[in-house]
């Protein structure tokens, strides 16, 4: 079975690709990535190149998801089973100043992921078994409603970001519809692990610690995040992508929508103060860090960034309802495993 996994030099779908590679060796994954420069191009290219030893297994395509002919020929030639559209521009600080960006990849992009989805199935063919995609917890917003559940009503973003997420569902509820096309929406909360991206605080916290700069706080270390760890993204995925939601017709004999969101979160916020203090300990436990580091001098307290939210907290029932998993992995662990994955990339 071909797999397609777009985003495939990002940090999740690298991650995914690898785990997918590893365990279904009839698997050809074709991934596909404009390798952009929106933060350093050489942890891309050093996730890229874990994929060397797969062979012919692994084909990456350098584009862009929102160059719809690219689109449309990689369906045509290699007729992918499994979609999982996992390219976006990300970040929520930066669609406030680029959101052209984010019109052209997330609006643009997944578009044409869809519609590549619909005529997949022209004159009869199989087609697209399951299409999943990737929302953000930046749909629910300033919601005061905790934890968060698909069944809130999102429909109060506070960034271009976070309309973007919630247009992608909406989107793929209306081709579910239309077309009868099977697709998940996955909504990940605060993401993070080895090989992470820079612009995510735990990473730009390590390098700015580094070169003996202040970190910034925001909401006076107020704010709490679900932190989840990218083996726990990539296991629910494994987990989702093989059970599509199924087919099947109502009482008027119309389709009814093949159509599921889910969260995946670790179902337990951590404040941002005791993130930071974690990430300390295991940046000296890994030698990134001197022993005698004096972190109070480096920390500033600061307001609330627009855009940002107060608390992210995942209300993952029905994950472990429909698939019987729940994101476990603790954020020590978590970081531990950044701090010696930074340590090898940046210092050895």
């Amino acid at each position: 079975m071909n797999i397609l996994v777009t985003g495939v030099a990002g940090f999740i779908g690298s991650t995914l690709c690898q785990r997918i590679l590893a365990e279904q060796p009839g698997t050809i994954v074709i991934g596909v990535d404009n390798v952009n420069d929106y933060y350093d191009v050489n942890i891309k290219q050093w996730r890229l190149d874990q994929f060397t030893k797969y062979g012919d297994r692994f084909i990456f395509i350098k584009g862009s998801i929102a160059d719809k002919s690219l689109i449309d020929s990689i369906f045509i030639e290699y007729k992918p089973k499994i979609v999982i559209n996992l390219a976006a521009q990300a970040g929520v600080r930066y669609s406030i100043s680029n959101p052209d960006a984010y019109i052209e990849s997330n609006l643009i992009g997944f578009y044409n992921i869809l519609e590549a989805c619909r005529h997949s199935y022209d004159n009869d063919t199989e087609g697209v078994k399951h299409l999943v995609y990737a929302s953000s917890s930046s749909v629910y917003g300033s919601n005061k409603k905790v934890p968060y559940s698909t069944d809130d009503k999102v429909d109060n973003p506070v960034s271009l970001y976070a309309a973007t997420k919630k247009s992608n569902e909406l989107m793929a509820h209306a081709y579910s519809k239309l077309y009868n096309i099977p697709s998940t929406g996955l909504r990940f909360f605060t993401v993070y692990g080895p090989a992470g991206r820079p612009d995510m605080a735990y990473f730009g916290f390590t390098n700015k610690l580094l070169k003996g700069e202040t970190i910034k706080i925001f909401n006076y270390g107020d704010c709490m995040r679900d932190f989840t760890y990218v083996d726990d993204i990539v296991e629910g995925i494994m987990r989702i992508m093989r059970k599509a939601p199924e087919r099947k017709n109502g009482e008027d004999g119309l389709p009814i929508p093949p159509y599921k969101v889910y969260n995946i979160g670790n179902n337990k916020p951590e404040k941002l103060l005791d993130f930071v203090q974690i990430l300390q300990e295991e940046l000296i436990r890994a030698n990134v860090l001197p022993a005698d580091y004096d972190f109070e001098s480096h920390m500033e307290l600061v307001p609330m960034q627009p855009g940002d939210v107060p608390v992210t907290y995942a209300d993952t029932t029905p994950l472990e309802q429909d698939f019987g998993f729940k994101p476990s992995t603790s954020l020590r662990q978590g970081l531990r495993k950044f701090s010696e994955w930074y340590k090898a990339f940046y210092k050895d």
